[in-house]
């Protein structure tokens, strides 16, 4: 049955799916299994590991600020539970990292945002572009056997997790949009469009950061960089791997919620004018 956006009955849905979809894992119970030299020189060498782990729990503690000042108990919940999902990621990061001694720089601790509404919003379109990427990463370190195969059970969890956070996250955005007044709707666009300028200038530049430090002076695009640490592929055969691991993790979730559109539509603007004929990275 159809709902209109902004309705009642699409909070509820909304809502109801992410709590109803929870896994209640606990980091500190799972198996980490041991690894090998060479497996665990594999894991160190990715040059991530710092802007991750300062990542998540900067996202975690905006996520968790907006749960605790959002008036609407059904959406509080739901708000809550990914603060503390995004809190158990962060967790995961340092308890791999202490495990497998992977050296990460110390940060300051993340400050509370002034404007939590804001912030929300902009972590949220900046999970929405490293998700896709992300999922097409993780299915070539599967694919290829760069990681063991334990290992990557472990991690399959926070793979769907990320897929459940930028659903939430464009249903939001069209919730909050369909309950602003008219006069107030092209304001609130505004601010979205410079929300998702902001965080893809950010992680632009967070991809030559991390490039050029895995790589001396070279600014390559880090997502084909990566990926290509994962056996021989082309920029045309990531996409497709990105694009079908994409569609594939959202599609348990009800069909009526809105899917996350930015970077499926960027990655199929690039297919059709990339060069044809090259093999394309295998899916599962």
């Amino acid at each position: 049955m159809a709902f209109e956006i902004g309705s009642e009955e699409h909070k509820r849905l909304l809502c109801r799916f992410f709590v109803e979809s929870h896994d209640p894992y606990k980091p500190a119970e799972l198996a980490w299994p041991e690894l090998d030299d060479a497996a665990r020189a594999r894991l160190a060498a990715l040059p991530i590991w710092d802007e991750a782990v300062a990542t998540e729990a900067d996202t975690a503690l905006k996520v968790v600020t907006l749960g605790k000042l959002e008036p609407d108990p059904v959406m509080a919940e739901a708000i809550a539970l990914q603060g503390y999902e995004e809190e158990r990621h962060a967790e995961m990061l340092r308890l791999l990292t202490q495990r497998y001694g992977i050296a990460v720089r110390e940060r300051a601790a993340p400050v509370a945002p002034r404007n939590p509404e804001w912030s929300f919003m902009r972590v949220g379109y900046g999970e929405c572009f490293d998700s896709f990427f992300a999922f097409g990463l993780f299915a070539l370190a599967r694919d290829s056997g760069f990681f063991p195969p334990a290992l990557v059970r472990l991690f399959e969890p926070i793979m769907q997790e990320e897929a459940r956070h930028i659903l939430f996250h464009v249903n939001w955005i069209a919730f909050k949009r369909a309950r602003k007044p008219a006069l107030m709707r092209p304001a609130y666009l505004f601010q979205r469009g410079l929300a998702i300028y902001l965080q893809i200038f950010g992680r632009v530049k967070t991809a030559l950061r991390v490039g050029a430090k895995a790589q001396g002076d070279s600014q390559d695009n880090f997502a084909m960089t990566s990926a290509q640490s994962f056996g021989d592929v082309t920029m045309r055969g990531f996409l497709e791997t990105c694009l079908a691991e994409n569609d594939k993790r959202l599609a348990p979730y009800d069909a009526r919620l809105l899917r996350p559109r930015l970077a499926p539509t960027i990655a199929r603007a690039i297919l059709a004018v990339a060069p044809k004929g090259e093999p394309a990275a295998a899916t599962a």
